[in-house]
């Protein structure tokens, strides 16, 4: 039967579902918004569709965060308060527009409420932590900007023998394509973060085996959730990730989102819960890096890529913090 504890766990976790589609909205379609190849509210609307979707697709990244970080399931309350960490840093960094994982935000949370809950790093299954977090978190940007860089350059040469209106108009119609594309993956990744959560809290409520994977009801509503937070939009951190990094014609949005989302699979393939932001990001400064070096707002990329790597150690003391506070509640 469910706990009180159990539905409160599992109405927050659907609540930062909901703050993760509208606070990655803009990393799908930024571009595509920015380069005038689909207006907003329609790309709005293909990537609430496309997330859908893809939430749906599997559950690899939700066995990966429901068995692959922790030894033993935590008390409820400690999953809880690593929800309460992630919501925080999602909505300070979607405030101040500054693109932020909320993949990390989360794993980070949960990290630092289990440390807390056992006043140590004993229940740490520090090898699936830095196989599936880490690494991840280096290399998949670092592989985005290789791709997205290569790609453009090679498009180039390409064609270098057609006009600006053809490329313009032909890859502002393959750029919607990309958009959905991008959007899926961050379904099919993304979405799985929470899907992995509330797998990790029904089988710490005994209502679930560790090794029956993700209850098809919990995939529907994780998609729901993600969905309808897509569909708010995220228009602050929109403006960042659409013009702030780099200026990009079509051809160039188009091959950033392409390279992310090729990217993204791979690691979703893997089980690995990666950044849609941190690769698309990435993406887009190896596009505009493969004109020049100077075309890239290195100011800002830096002010990202800081972010990126403070997530971790801030989420951990916003969750352990709220697990304590937690702790004499429960």
């Amino acid at each position: 039967m469910f706990s009180i504890s159990l539905l409160i766990v599992i109405v927050t976790a659907l609540v930062f579902e909901f703050i993760n589609g509208f606070h990655d909205t803009a990393n799908a379609i930024a571009t595509s918004v920015y380069t005038r190849a689909i207006s907003p509210g329609k790309a709005i609307m293909l990537a609430a569709v496309m997330n859908f979707i893809g939430a749906l697709a599997s559950e690899k990244v939700a066995m990966t965060i429901s068995k692959g970080l922790i030894l033993e399931e935590p008390a409820q309350y400690v999953i809880l308060a690593a929800l309460i960490g992630a919501i925080v840093w999602n909505l300070i960094t979607w405030y101040i527009g500054m693109p932020n994982s909320s993949s990390h935000a989360l794993i980070g949370s949960l990290v630092g409420a289990v440390i807390i809950e056992n006043g140590g790093f004993g229940n740490i299954l520090w090898s699936g932590l830095f196989q599936k977090v880490v690494i991840p978190l280096v290399t998949s940007p670092i592989v985005g900007f290789f791709v997205g860089f290569l790609v453009m350059k090679w498009l180039y040469i390409l064609l270098r023998n057609k006009t600006p209106f053809w490329v313009n108009h032909t890859f502002s119609k393959l750029q919607v394509v990309s958009a959905a594309v991008v959007s899926y993956s961050h379904g099919n990744n993304d979405a799985q973060k929470t899907m992995g959560i509330i797998t990790l809290a029904l089988i710490g409520a005994g209502l679930l085996e560790g090794d029956a994977g993700v209850p098809l009801w919990v995939k529907i509503v994780c998609a729901i959730m993600i969905a309808l937070g897509t569909s708010v939009g995220g228009w602050r951190i929109m403006r960042t990730m659409g013009s702030k990094v780099t200026r990009l014609a079509p051809s160039g949005g188009f091959v950033a989102q392409t390279a992310a989302a090729a990217v993204i699979e791979s690691m979703t393939a893997l089980g690995a819960p990666v950044s849609t932001t941190q690769v698309i990001t990435s993406s887009i400064m190896g596009v505009g890096s493969s004109k020049r070096l100077s075309s890239v707002n290195w100011g800002v990329a830096q002010s990202i890529v800081a972010a990126w790597f403070i997530t971790l150690p801030i989420t951990m003391i916003l969750g352990g913090t709220a697990c304590f506070l937690l702790s004499f509640l429960f």
